[in-house]
């Protein structure tokens, strides 16, 4: 009886060993599968589900974010392996990949109906929440701090541009959409009271630039800074967010997105006293030119 006993568990060992292996194998074979359809060339948007709530029309918008990532990967980028996270129908693979020449943690999402595959979102910032092991507990698994600036912005102006400024240009007009964003004077005021070791202007200035590293995590660049003239350089997520994620372009176009920013910062350089010029680099790295009215 106890050999019987002991044969039947080593069946069952071995039977649920293989069937992992099976579906090992299996997740392997859509990955490979899609690997050879993007690096051939022959990935379509019929083989492109995207999540429910973004709609068919994003299809060729993850299309082209496709040919981006194919455009862009090195060589061994196509022969890695990645981690397989798989949660009923869907399986995500997990793997370093070659962006703008540096590696990049991605997650690429699959939904599948039988032993078809279709692609359905490709995402850069993911939280492993899935490594919680333990109950009760106060810690959570975090991401680096630039992938929380960036997450932090996409949620702001994704609500103000969607649910605010779209909605209101529609009704009232563009002119009054924009009105609503205007915020120079509180803005000027923050800046009076928390830079208060300064002249009003200088402080204002100063306060933009602690502002916009500090809190938003923009890449900032104080040029110069004197009593009738100030420079400043900013790279601002809020450029990157539109040239980068799925769902701003088709909603607003690029003009129209860079006449908020504009209207926004020209309200608050009025307030503090300034005249604000404002250029762009061919890569919308903004350079602000203040002068200080008479």
């Amino acid at each position: 009886m106890i050999r019987k006993i002991g044969f039947a568990f080593l069946v069952t060992i071995a039977v649920a060993t293989n069937l992992e292996f099976v579906h090992c194998q299996d997740d392997l074979r859509i990955w490979k599968e899609f690997i050879n359809t993007l690096r051939s060339g022959k990935m379509t948007i019929d083989k492109i589900r995207p999540y429910q709530q973004l709609g068919d029309h994003y299809k060729p918008i993850l299309l082209g974010y496709l040919d981006s990532v194919k455009t862009q990967a090195a060589p061994e980028d196509w022969i890695a392996e990645p981690e397989v996270i798989k949660i009923d129908n869907r399986t995500q693979y997990i793997i370093p990949w070659t962006t703008r020449n540096q590696k990049v943690s991605y997650c690429f999402s699959f939904i599948t109906e039988g032993s078809h595959w279709y692609f359905q979102h490709l995402e850069a910032i993911f939280i492993r929440l899935d490594k919680i092991s333990e109950l009760p507990t106060s810690k959570f698994p975090d991401v680096a701090e630039d992938r929380k600036s960036w997450a932090r912005e996409e949620i702001y102006w994704s609500f103000v541009i969607i649910n605010v400024y779209l909605p209101t240009a529609k009704e009232k007009g563009k002119e009054y959409a924009l009105s609503m964003l205007k915020d120079g004077g509180g803005y000027f005021v923050g800046a009076r009271t928390w830079v208060p070791f300064s002249s009003p202007h200088k402080a204002f200035i100063l306060y933009l630039c602690w502002e916009q590293a500090n809190l938003r995590g923009n890449d900032v660049t104080l040029v110069k800074l004197e009593d009738h003239e100030a420079i400043v350089c900013l790279n601002t997520y809020f450029f990157a967010l539109y040239s980068i994620t799925s769902h701003l372009k088709p909603r607003i176009s690029l003009e129209d997105y860079k006449q908020i920013f504009e209207t926004i910062w020209q309200d608050r350089a009025s307030n503090a006293g300034w005249n604000l010029d404002i250029k762009y680099s061919p890569d919308y790295e903004v350079t602000f030119h203040f002068t200080k009215r008479d």
